[in-house]
């Protein structure tokens, strides 16, 4: 497990923490000054996502919205193949990945060193527009294989 707390221009904070052996969850928080935005589930392929906004403490009901089940992932797949197939670049491009790896590493020096590690400025390129989406049907949780881990445990 692996806790992590990124500092941001504006005295924005980032707070995290990723683990593959705590409880199975799939969400996030944003909260800041005026108000929240709790996304659970979050990341799942298999269920509809959903979310409560907040805004204000306690002056308003939260909202929420439901989205229906999509699979991004086959979605995803068939985009970079016909990336391919057509020899083009696809877009996003490695850029994006590169600077999550290089979060990443700087995550995994500080926890070495016992110290924050300061990254310089990252150069941001233009993000996809809707442009370029397409949408495939949802598919169902794949069936769970009942087998005892490698470790034994």
């Amino acid at each position: 497990m692996t806790t992590a707390i990124l500092r941001f221009p504006e005295e924005r904070l980032a707070v995290f923490t990723s683990s593959f052996g705590a409880a199975a969850t799939s969400e996030y928080s944003l909260i800041g000054t005026r108000g929240r935005l709790r996304l659970s589930p979050a990341f799942d392929y298999s269920v509809p996502l959903k979310y409560e906004l907040s805004i204000g403490a306690g002056k308003s009901k939260p909202r929420h919205k439901k989205f229906a089940k999509h699979d991004q992932f086959g979605a995803q797949l068939e985009y970079f193949s016909d990336c391919i197939l057509r020899n083009r670049d696809p877009e996003p491009s490695g850029v994006e990945g590169l600077a999550d790896i290089r979060i990443v590493r700087a995550i995994l020096e500080s926890a070495s060193r016992r110290k924050p590690v300061q990254l310089p400025k990252f150069e941001r390129h233009p993000r996809p527009t809707q442009r370029q989406e397409f949408k495939k049907r949802a598919v169902q949780k794949p069936e769970v294989v009942h087998v005892s881990s490698p470790s034994g445990r």
